[in-house]
């Protein structure tokens, strides 16, 4: 009998089914495991999901923004150097290019990409990632860096859950727009505006497609793929190409369009908005401390448990609008830069000679305690001092060469070099400042501090003070004129003068001299201002006192706490700041009403709240007349005085066209204008008012001691009154900022003499005779 044989072709029903079960039990296990993952997830297990209000507003530091009277951004406040902007303002070439490149689907989706995430978990993520513009915004704005794998995991899945949520709370356009607004391109460019304006120098609205395009590549990667790097600029230009091909994949661009703009180069204008970068930093950095005190006085609301809460000037977007005109205060910058920089070069080569250079008129243990006084005001003191590090040890430090970037007219310059070598290289550089202000409001227009922020960051407009010489006879005249009614056109002697010994406090006879022994004859009084003869000077103020002068500068804006009562003011010997001297010439140009410097217009929230709205004060300082009467005077310094050189050409006597920047300047119209220079030309000053703009300069060293050694150059009229002149030929070749070149507004009934040209031509019944002062 034969056996039965069986043949076994394949497992038996039985054992199919027992894995059947098994792959379900796993698929479903699985996927309970990750819905319970997700679940536990929203209810907050793994770290907890932003509220509805922090969906509705995120938390996000918003820089506060300063802008000029003209719209142009000045600069920026900021711990993160972002200002958001709106929809609108992006053009449709970027959200293209980002679109195309980050997320293809974006509009067809709630959030999560399913068939991007099944492609990236086939493909390992080899074609693409699976995170959506909404997902990357989730990870933006509420997730932290994750130590490890298991916590990205769980990190990916609350992405996922903000994700689903943004897109129930906010609109696309919403999403994309606080997408590109949060973003960081690296070099402080924080936010789609702040990269557009620092890498291309314009608004975002302004991009071309192959600049959107960069942008967009630097989404997946700023560092490398950063067109300003030099190490990643290739890269750069790959990327914006992938970019340009993804935009023709998708219908964006066309293929002749795609290779046109494939074939151009990166071209990028590198524009930084650093603290000490872009114009007016002088002026931000005042700003800075004008905002800080406002913020301490104007608390925005109470917190819930009772405490006062203040703005925050780096984190709270606010909009600060100034006064400062762009278009002026770059002006104003580059006339400070072409004449310093070229005098510069003059003082430097008069001291090649200088055993003390750059000091001059001090001995050797003078130049030696101004040294050691800048070591112990240095900055390198003060931290080795806050590790308590030996004063020895310091000392011995700044004997130490040591790398260092020090700052040159030529740009800045890396080098070997000891601090105390540093100290003396910086002391041999003039410096500067420049105000200008409108005289009938007060607004201040462009402010420049100093030479370069950078490197000298003492502000030389309202922290500085200096002796400011003959620009203060204008406020013994303006008394002597409002007190005595006096014309410009009545004569005083031009003899040697003394206030005797026992008057106005003083010990012994105080008898000053003129500049260059100059004596002899009878000069009225619109020629003694204009050649700035000190006895004259003398003879006003025995006349009218020390104490009415120093009342009046009061009134016109001068901080006169510092100023003895004492002869010797009528020829400049105090020390005051640029900013007082402008905002008081200001008021004679402002027919006598003065009016304190304005630098902010409004203060508003990032929702449009307006904060601050500034109100100007006026007071009434001069009569009409008596302020004409000044601007008449001072007329005279540039019609025949110390500032002719502002009218006269290229063949007169002053043209030391190695030293007198752009010179001739020949203008014609109505300028009023004192120059001042004080003992050993440690200071040059020029002040010069126009209808609607009055304006101060200074220059001098950090040091009074740093100075030239003849008043040919250290003059106010060499140092100082070359930037005025180069500054308001910028302006007037620019009509629409609207410098006026008219005459000074004459009052109707004017009762005091100005006309002194055709004052002396009269017979003596014909009309008013010129007054011999007999004082």
């Amino acid at each position: 009998m034969a056996k039965k044989t069986t043949s076994k072709k394949g497992k038996s029903p039985q054992n199919n089914s027992k894995y059947i079960k098994i792959f379900w039990g796993i698929f479903s296990g699985g996927l309970l495991i990750v819905v319970l993952i997700f679940l536990f997830a929203s209810w907050g297990l793994f770290g907890p999901l932003p509220s509805f209000e922090e969906l509705e507003n995120p938390e996000s530091n918003l820089a506060t923004e300063i802008l000029s009277s003209d719209g142009k951004t000045l600069g920026k406040f900021y711990n993160e150097n972002r200002t958001p902007i709106k929809y609108e303002d992006l053009p449709q070439n970027l959200i293209d290019a980002v679109t195309s490149t980050e997320d293809r689907r974006f509009y067809d989706h709630s959030g999560i990409d399913l068939r991007g995430t099944m492609r990236a978990v086939v493909y390992l993520g080899s074609e693409g990632g699976a995170s959506t513009i909404t997902q990357q915004l989730a990870k933006l704005l509420f997730s932290d860096t994750p130590s490890n794998k298991i916590e990205r995991v769980l990190q990916k899945v609350r992405e996922w859950i903000i994700a689903a949520r943004l897109e129930r709370q906010y609109t696309k356009q919403e999403i994309i727009t606080m997408y590109l607004n949060k973003m960081d391109f690296l070099y402080n460019a924080i936010g789609i505006r702040s990269a557009s304006r620092i890498y291309f120098d314009k608004e975002p609205r302004d991009l071309k497609p192959e600049e959107s395009a960069i942008i967009a590549g630097m989404l997946k990667n700023p560092r490398q793929f950063n067109p300003y790097r030099e190490i990643s600029k290739d890269n750069a230009l790959g990327r914006r190409n992938v970019v340009l091909g993804l935009m023709e994949q998708t219908g964006k661009l066309t293929a002749q369009q795609k290779d046109s703009l494939v074939d151009l180069p990166v071209k990028v204008t590198f524009s930084p908005e650093g603290h000490s970068d872009g114009i007016a930093t002088y002026f931000r950095e005042y700003l800075r401390a004008f905002v800080t005190d406002w913020i301490k006085e104007n608390p925005k609301g109470v917190d819930k448990d009772g405490n006062e809460e203040y703005y925050n000037i780096y984190r709270d977007g606010l909009v600060i609008s100034t006064t400062i005109d762009s278009r002026m205060q770059q002006n104003a910058e580059e006339a400070v830069t072409a004449h310093i920089s070229n005098l510069q070069k003059e003082f430097d080569k008069q001291n090649e000679k200088n055993s003390t250079a750059p000091f001059r008129d001090i001995t050797k243990d003078e130049e030696e305690r101004i040294i050691q006084r800048a070591i112990k005001n240095s900055d390198r003191w003060r931290k080795m001092s806050a590790k308590d590090i030996s004063e020895e040890q310091i000392k011995k430090s700044f004997d130490i060469k040591t790398d260092m970037r020090i700052f040159s007219w030529q740009g800045d310059i890396d080098t070997l070099m000891t601090p105390r070598d540093s100290i003396l290289y910086y002391k041999r550089f003039l410096r500067s400042g420049l105000l200008s202000i409108t005289p009938q409001t007060g607004e201040v227009k462009a402010w420049v501090g100093g030479i370069n922020y950078k490197h000298f960051q003492y502000d030389h407009v309202k922290t500085g003070k200096r002796q400011v010489g003959s620009t203060f006879k204008p406020f013994l005249y303006a008394a002597a004129i409002d007190q005595l009614h006096l014309s410009p056109c009545d004569t005083l002697s031009n003899v040697p003068y003394c206030i005797p010994a026992g008057e106005m406090g003083l010990e012994k006879d105080w008898c000053p001299d003129n500049s260059g022994g100059e004596y002899g004859g009878m000069v009225s009084l619109k020629s003694a201002l204009a050649r700035s003869i000190n006895t004259v000077s003398a003879k006003l103020m025995h006349k009218v006192g020390p104490r009415p002068v120093i009342d009046l500068a009061k009134k016109l804006g001068v901080d006169t706490r510092n100023i003895p009562e004492v002869p010797s003011i009528a020829l400049g010997t105090a020390d005051l700041s640029l900013y007082d001297m402008v905002s008081a010439y200001a008021t004679f140009a402002n027919q006598g009403v003065h009016i304190d410097p304005q630098i902010v217009t409004t203060i508003v929230d990032k929702n449009g709240t307006i904060l601050y709205q500034n109100v100007p004060q006026a007071a009434d300082v001069l009569s009409k007349e008596s302020a004409y009467v000044m601007l008449n005077l001072m007329e005279g310094v540039t019609q025949y005085g110390s500032g002719v050189r502002l009218r006269t050409g290229a063949n007169n006597r002053y043209d030391f066209k190695n030293v007198i920047t752009d010179y001739p300047w020949a203008f014609t119209n109505p300028i009023a204008g004192k120059t001042g220079t004080t003992q050993n030309q440690s200071d040059g000053w020029f002040m010069g008012i126009v209808p609607n703009l009055a304006t101060g300069v200074w220059v001098g060293g950090e040091e009074r001691s740093v100075h030239f050694s003849s008043i040919t150059y250290g003059q106010g009229a060499t140092m100082a009154l070359p930037i005025w002149a180069i500054y308001m030929k910028k302006n007037y070749a620019q009509d629409s900022l609207k410098i006026s070149k008219e005459e000074f507004e004459r009052p109707e009934k004017l009762t005091i003499a100005v006309d002194c040209d055709s004052i002396v031509k009269k017979p003596k019944d014909q009309g008013y005779i010129p007054d011999e002062l007999d004082f």
